[in-house]
């Protein structure tokens, strides 16, 4: 058996006491089994990525995420959480199998009445509620990821969601958009994965869809596609149904405003004007009347900016978030614990700290770089392995750390470009003794002492002097 992806696996196949009974058919990025445990007394469904060589590593990354965001759920709109299994052995995701309609069955009969519409809303912004109140942005909410079932709406597949308290593993390897195109939001377009408002944005268009039968920003594969809605308003509404309500147009409308100062502040008051239609106030499009450039103007203001301004600064000791770049290429580098001691003393001067652990897979130029050792394992999985076993003596909380395999034909160019990104206050790196090939090229602790925007720590070891041989 393939223990690094399941692929193997077969029905009556146990993980941890966890019966698999039937792999589920159409899954792309992972295998999907329906389950059953002798703890449980609810039909389970067992998440396995895939994660042969050549795979997208992504899927890896995303998976991280759902783990870690999915066990700190609770309450009756999402899946509840059963285990998770080893990366270094078979990565798996048990939870509870929410029975069902799924909402993209009920989509693809739209367009619905407008009662339908609203109550269908109704127990999305619901499940929002409950999901921002904990503190998490599902970022990829679309019809495919709601499940209504008896006891509302569920929310599914966490793969690309940020919870406030934790790293975000996908933002931080990648400003790049992210996200289904047809729902996301603009603010995410432009790379930010901060605000719920952006889930709110996505049930706008999903009320859209449902009520008027089309998705309103199509299904742009491009960049430049994505951004358009920015600056271009789908058609109205009324304008593709007439028979849709003027209350619940103004609904999907301001959902779907770009500046967020405009959108619904929240959920809670998307669940009102639902519930009560009657009550739903009936005004112009604002992004029509304003224009383009204060809505651009605006679109990154926070409703909440005013009330920073006059806080006190609280100034601490020690860098906000540190950056470890480890060269795992050989395990028995004696600059590794080295990098780790310099590490370990940066984090222990400030309690609230965080700690990225970077470590960088070398990629050709030109020909093909090997994706799996000798025995067919992936590279790239056993470097993040061997990274989380570097980093387990600093006995850090997983609300403090993160870890990142980056792939890169200059190690010190992504170093440089994470840290840049992710606004890093202080660099660890390890830095080899001198050679004629070193003095030629330039190291990479060389590079990254002249180009960091940020301190630099840089790790030696102390020369010893060869004994003389007869």
């Amino acid at each position: 058996m393939n223990q690094q992806s399941g692929s193997d696996l077969k029905p009556g196949d146990l993980l941890d006491g966890i019966e698999l009974i039937e792999r589920r058919p159409g899954a792309s990025m992972a295998a999907l089994w329906n389950a059953r445990s002798p703890a449980h007394d609810f039909p389970l469904i067992v998440k396995i990525p895939f994660v042969e060589p050549g795979q997208d590593v992504s899927m890896l990354v995303s998976f991280e995420v759902e783990e870690l965001i999915a066990k700190r759920l609770s309450g009756p709109h999402v899946p509840r959480f059963v285990a998770s299994g080893d990366i270094g052995k078979i990565p798996y995701l048990a939870m509870e199998f929410v029975t069902g309609r799924g909402l993209a069955e009920v989509a693809a009969g739209a367009p619905l009445p407008a009662a339908e519409v609203g109550e269908i809303g109704a127990l999305v912004a619901a499940a929002l509620v409950s999901l921002h109140r904990q503190k998490v942005a599902h970022l990829d909410l679309k019809p495919e990821n709601v499940i209504l079932s008896p006891r509302g709406a569920v929310l599914i597949d966490f793969g690309l969601a940020r919870h406030a308290e934790l790293p975000d593993l996908l933002g931080e390897e990648s400003s790049l958009p992210i996200g289904t195109a047809a729902y996301m939001a603009p603010e995410q377009v432009l790379g930010e994965r901060t605000d719920t408002a952006s889930d709110i944005f996505a049930l706008g268009c999903i009320l859209y869809q449902l009520a008027t039968g089309i998705e309103p920003f199509g299904r742009p594969q491009t960049f430049a596609g994505m951004k358009r809605r920015l600056y271009h308003s789908p058609r109205r509404p009324r304008d593709v149904v007439g028979a849709i309500p003027r209350w619940l147009e103004a609904v999907i409308l301001r959902c779907m405003e770009v500046d967020r100062a405009r959108r619904y502040a929240d959920a809670a008051h998307v669940l009102s004007d639902l519930r009560h239609p009657e009550q739903v106030p009936l005004r112009e499009d604002g992004r029509a009347r304003r224009g383009v450039l204060a809505a651009m103007r605006d679109l990154f203001r926070k409703p909440d900016d005013k009330a920073l301004v006059g806080n006190p600064v609280v100034r601490r000791h020690g860098p906000s978030t540190i950056l470890a770049a480890v060269d795992l290429s050989s395990a028995d580098d004696p600059l590794i614990p080295e990098v780790l001691a310099e590490t370990a003393r940066l984090i222990a001067t400030r309690g609230d700290s965080r700690l990225a652990c970077i470590t960088v897979l070398k990629t050709e130029i030109l020909g093909s770089t090997p994706e799996s050792d000798e025995n067919g394992a992936s590279i790239y999985l056993k470097r993040l392995v061997a990274l989380k076993d570097w980093a387990r003596p600093l006995h850090l909380p997983d609300t403090r750390i993160s870890f990142h395999v980056l792939e890169a034909v200059a190690p010190a160019d992504a170093i440089l470009n994470y840290a840049r990104h992710n606004d890093v206050s202080h660099i660890v790196v390890g830095a080899r003794a001198s050679s004629a090939m070193r003095r030629h090229l330039g190291s990479v602790s060389t590079k990254i002492v002249a180009e960091a925007l940020c301190s630099v720590s840089v790790v030696r070891i102390k020369a010893v002097e060869e004994p003389a041989h007869a």
